[in-house]
């Protein structure tokens, strides 16, 4: 019988927007190869359910409340994650709104600030604590979710895609000042994945951004996960600065 070694087994890692969605697949995929996980959301009812699936499938996890928008909150996840399991290996900075559609002329400046605290700013101060517990280690991982918005642009979605943007660049300089410290820092850029921020979205407009992808369907919060594990994994171990897109072919239209 051929055993398979769990891919992160004795990493710690955290997932942050991990109720539901991409993040809560990632946490899932994690425990699954032996991390253990801290499950980070302000959702704390999705969060508790995704713990107790990983816990009833034999994974170790736990909920540390954070909204990343403020630095102070991301701070405090990384320096509770250290308290509880000793040391950070892993990190998945997923946490992400579609916020306020508009066109530039139209779109409020609150709506900005909020896209641009959420999407960007919260990567960069999740990145600030994470690598400087890393760097204790000798070693770590990281990936920033970013989306096929990181390359190209969408109508009535400036906020999203200058976001989105700036999370690849962020990514890319972060790989460069930390290579040589065995951190690896790199993104990846889903397509219109079939997660609940699309719930609400009318079935006529969900059919177009179906259209939109050769493959011919949305992607599933499991795929962007699976592809999330290796890049946080040794399998990975001569990876950084990279954007992966996971798009059913979006981008190559």
């Amino acid at each position: 019988m051929i055993h398979m070694e769990q891919l992160l087994k004795d990493k710690v890692a955290i997932v942050t927007g991990a109720g539901s969605g991409i993040g809560a697949a990632t946490a899932m995929a994690y425990a699954r190869e032996g991390a253990k996980v801290i499950v980070s959301d302000i959702n704390e009812q999705g969060a508790e359910k995704v713990i107790a699936d990983i816990r009833a499938a034999g994974g170790e996890a736990s909920f540390v409340k954070a909204d990343v928008s403020k630095p102070e909150d991301c701070e405090h996840l990384v320096a509770e994650t250290v308290k509880q399991y000793g040391k950070l290996d892993i990190a998945c900075n997923n946490a992400g709104i579609g916020g306020e559609a508009n066109l530039v002329v139209d779109m409020s400046v609150d709506g900005w600030h909020k896209i641009i605290s959420v999407n960007l700013n919260s990567v960069f101060y999740c990145m600030k604590y994470q690598i400087a517990a890393m760097l204790k280690n000798g070693s770590g991982s990281i990936v920033n979710m970013s989306s096929i918005l990181g390359q190209v642009a969408f109508p009535q979605s400036a906020g999203y895609v200058a976001a989105k943007h700036g999370v690849v660049g962020l990514t890319q300089n972060a790989a460069v000042e930390y290579a040589t410290k065995q951190i690896r820092v790199n993104a990846v850029g889903p397509a219109f994945i079939d997660t609940p921020l699309l719930n609400n979205m009318d079935q006529s407009v969900k059919q177009q951004l179906i259209a939109r992808h050769p493959i011919g369907r949305l992607g599933k919060a499991g795929e962007v996960a699976e592809l999330v594990l290796w890049l946080s994994s040794g399998k990975a171990s001569f990876v950084t600065g990279s954007y992966y897109p996971i798009d059913g072919g979006y981008l190559s239209v």
